[in-house]
């Protein structure tokens, strides 16, 4: 009989356990680049990097929500020595619309300059106290993730996330591994994204952010579309209102309209004021093609 309750009891408690981790990753990689010998010794590496994004616990709560769907693209681009590589990093990450069969995609991060060290059948494990060239980089893109996540749900919701994240990009920045993590006001690295994404004249973004998603998007599916469009052109709207405040051009605008600009174009098309993408090739130039064909 007691055999029969503990099982019952774990399986009860097996739902808990698989769920109380928050990500959903997967990872794959490309060695092309690389000498047989390196390809050989990152035999197993995209399973033990998936596997340490996915059984990891980031939040301090119970995570009773879906696991967030996200991919870490690894292009290695060189191996100088038997545990030394340089790679280059591609990490998306996405978010159900609600009322829809769809998913928003929320980020779409090239990160050029990661190097890091790795012995072949080497275990990763979570350490937060230290930094880590392997481990601290999938950390921070989990906070990273996490963060726009909780924002798409809660007013500046991510708030947490992403001074974890920044705690790691100064301790990367001091690090015998620097690449990528001091921060430069002019090239896309991790410090500047945490440092906008923190800074107070960007809050009013973060909170737009929040209102596209949760009263923007997800009403546009399940109830208003009106309502929804309105607060979507409203993102645009106070941007535009924000020149000479704010940077158009920051790593954290970059990385916002590369997610989004293939929903504007889609969700705006047939809005009735098309001055909205003359908007739109303003604060977002890069992507005036996009804005181009929707308007066609």
């Amino acid at each position: 009989m007691k055999k029969i309750v503990l099982l019952m009891l774990l399986l009860q408690l097996y739902p808990i356990i698989i769920q109380s981790q928050e990500l959903d990753a997967t990872v794959t990689m490309n060695v092309e680049q690389l000498p047989n010998p390196a390809r050989d010794r990152l035999i197993n590496f995209e399973t033990v990097v998936q596997d340490y994004l996915n059984n990891n616990k980031y939040t301090s709560g119970t995570w009773e929500g879906e696991r967030i769907k996200c991919s870490f693209t690894i292009f290695f681009l060189g191996a100088p020595d038997e545990t030394s590589y340089s790679a280059q990093l591609v990490v998306s990450s996405q978010r159900p619309v609600e009322g829809s069969q769809i998913s928003s995609l929320m980020l779409s991060i090239m990160d050029n300059a990661w190097s890091f060290k790795y012995e072949k059948g080497q275990g990763l494990y979570f350490n937060q106290s230290d930094f880590d060239p392997l481990t601290s980089m999938l950390d921070y893109y989990a906070y990273i993730i996490l963060g726009f996540d909780f924002d798409s749900f809660y007013s500046l919701g991510g708030t947490d996330y992403f001074r974890k994240a920044m705690d790691i990009a100064m301790k990367g920045g001091g690090s015998r591994f620097p690449k990528g993590w001091q921060f430069e006001s002019t090239v896309f690295n991790r410090q500047a994204l945490v440092e906008n994404l923190l800074n107070a004249k960007y809050q009013q973004f973060r909170q737009d952010y929040f209102d596209y998603h949760y009263n923007g998007i997800d009403l546009f599916y399940s109830k208003d579309r009106e309502i929804g469009v309105r607060n979507i052109v409203k993102l645009v709207k106070n941007l535009e209102s924000k020149k000479g405040q704010i940077d158009w051009r920051s790593v954290l605008m970059k990385v916002f309209f590369d997610a989004k600009a293939g929903e504007f174009a889609t969700y705006l098309k047939n809005y009735e004021d098309q001055s909205i993408f003359t908007s739109l090739k303003r604060i977002d130039p890069a992507h005036a093609a996009k804005y181009d064909e929707a308007l066609r």
